[in-house]
């Protein structure tokens, strides 16, 4: 069972910066696209950290794994970052499925846009940490990923976005290490179909409203 976030700052330039730390309490299995510990292993701990939406660091990875070391966590984890203020995390369970997200879609970009047109955007990011209560096999794990990109895809339609998320949009989906593996992470399989769900309700919650950036609520 993964727990929920405990919501954290760390004083950077100047400010209390908002952060969520899962604490695992033995390793679980990831896959994940953050740009720290994204990829496919073993991993202890997953962090989410705001940021402004004026970062332009060449080094997210050095710098996530600074806020980890700060937060004494050990060993490989996760760590990703967001334009929003991460206490506006968005919690949904389905199934045994559990699912958190931070939702920043103030411009929201088509994912086949040409490139000029989505760089020219202001955009936030939609980070989605889910875990599945069995162990998911390899294949498993990479359809669940799809499948809770679906999801999201899915609740920014029925929101009447124009777009399919951000460019910096990131999912991480844990599991248990051991145990009967799970063949099948599609949206009609047995874990795909409550992650599905639990994704598409956490995003419908979390875009729904006007989602301030972190920078903006200060300079108001």
């Amino acid at each position: 069972m993964l727990s929920d976030p405990l919501l954290t700052t760390r004083h950077e330039d100047g400010r209390d910066v908002p952060m969520l730390v899962w604490r695992l309490a033995h390793p679980l299995l990831s896959v994940s696209s953050a740009p720290l510990g994204g990829g496919l292993g073993p991993r202890n701990w997953v962090v989410n950290a705001t940021v402004p939406m004026s970062y332009d660091r060449d080094d997210p990875a050095d710098h996530l794994a600074r806020l980890a070391d700060q937060l004494g966590l050990g060993g490989p984890g996760v760590g990703l970052l967001t334009g929003v203020d991460v206490a506006e995390v968005v919690g949904r369970a389905d199934g045994g499925v559990r699912v958190w997200v931070t939702v920043g879609l103030g411009t929201p970009v088509q994912a086949a846009a040409p490139a000029p047109a989505a760089l020219a955007q202001r955009v936030g990011t939609v980070n989605i940490v889910a875990y599945v209560p069995a162990r998911l096999s390899v294949a498993a794990l990479v359809n669940a990923v799809a499948t809770a990109t679906e999801a999201k895809v899915q609740a920014i339609a029925e929101l009447g976005l124009p777009g399919t998320g951000t460019p910096t949009d990131a999912v991480t989906v844990l599991c248990p290490a051991d145990g009967p593996e799970s063949a099948y992470g599609g949206p009609r399989s047995t874990w795909g179909a409550p992650l599905a769900r639990a994704v598409h309700a956490a995003v419908t919650a979390g875009g729904a409203g006007t989602v301030v950036p972190w920078s903006d609520r200060l300079a108001g």
